[in-house]
């Protein structure tokens, strides 16, 4: 059957609108020169929740962000709904320059990094003494990504009421790192809090650590107002605890001007994306020994210069052997 007659011109013709957008495409983006500051303190399933002023506002990530992803600890710059409401939400155009990346990869095979936390001022590695056993190699790894992201590190040692710290000290007392000891019985009273918060007062610190550590019980502790939910049971068999954080969290800190941020339990923490000629510089009385190594030395083979910097007095032995130990987790499993 004939829609026209035999005399039609392009005016009788009907035509359908395309279904996709005929306006040319540009590299132009808007500048949101008004965008509001924001923290990101959550995310969720690609919903984000920000800190905007006093106000927890929920926002998503604009398109022309493409793949670039925020996390937990960014500073970004939103515009759209921002009253914080109920159901309003709000969109994520900038994210603003980081001071400072935590990143892992799922192995030291996989060469997909996961950035945990952005802007971090330190990083406090939680490990108990006992119950779980403490894991060396799994610290040390954390210790490696600290360094290498920009973020002063932390030992904060739990469950001294079951196992002496010393053993634990003596193998990082060579790295000056800051450390805090505590019980359970002092993590009840309330002492135990009170040093943490010291290392804790105007920071931004991340918190990392093995299942059933006491991380999130020391967080609890730490923010009161935001209890998380913890661990209660230590599997016999494995010395793991059951994950009870699943996503990173920025909490602030009661009565202070910092920021707490915990963050999941680690099972493993892979270094494919840290560069060993990092770990140096976290070492100032070696780095300048390193002038007299070979051309991409390891820093653990016979012609290296360090052996000859320690044996001269430039620093103590003890230090070599540490920065050697955390150079080998780049290359160790993290279970050995």
């Amino acid at each position: 059957m004939r829609r026209y007659g035999k005399h039609t011109d392009e005016d009788d013709i009907r035509t359908r609108p395309g279904r996709r957008n005929t306006r040319p495409r540009t590299n132009i983006r808007p500048k949101h020169e008004d965008a509001a500051e924001g923290l990101v303190l959550t995310v969720d399933r690609g919903r984000l929740t920000c800190l905007v002023e006093d106000r927890v506002v929920m926002a998503m990530k604009a398109r022309e962000l493409g793949r670039k992803a925020a996390v937990v600890g960014d500073r970004v710059a939103l515009v759209g709904d921002l009253s914080g409401r109920k159901d309003s939400l709000a969109r994520i155009v900038r994210i603003e320059e980081r001071t400072s990346v935590l990143r892992r990869t799922a192995d030291d095979d996989d060469p997909y990094e996961r950035v945990v936390v952005a802007n971090a001022d330190q990083l406090a590695v939680v490990t108990a003494l006992a119950d779980p056993e403490p894991r060396p190699r799994l610290i040390d790894r954390c210790l490696v990504a600290a360094y290498a992201g920009g973020l002063d590190p932390l030992l904060v040692l739990t469950k001294s009421d079951l196992a002496p710290p010393d053993k634990l000290l003596e193998l990082y007392g060579h790295l000056d790192i800051p450390y805090v000891v505590t019980s359970r019985e002092e993590l009840q009273s309330g002492t135990a809090v009170a040093r943490v918060r010291e290392q804790l007062d105007g920071k931004i610190t991340a918190f990392v650590g093995h299942s059933g550590v006491g991380k999130t019980t020391l967080v609890n502790a730490l923010v009161p107002q935001e209890q998380r939910r913890t661990t209660g049971h230590v599997n016999a068999v494995t010395g793991r605890g059951r994950h009870t954080t699943t996503s990173a969290l920025a909490l602030p800190l009661s009565g202070s001007d910092g920021w707490v941020i915990d963050t999941p339990g680690l099972r493993s923490f892979g270094l494919h994306h840290v560069d060993p000629a990092q770990v140096i510089h976290a070492f100032p009385d070696l780095e300048p020994g390193t002038e007299g190594c070979p051309r991409a030395c390891s820093h653990d083979e016979p012609d290296c210069a360090l052996d000859a910097w320690v044996a001269e007095g430039h620093a103590d032995p003890a230090r070599l052997y540490s920065l050697r130990r955390l150079l080998a987790t780049r290359e160790r499993k993290e279970g050995d």
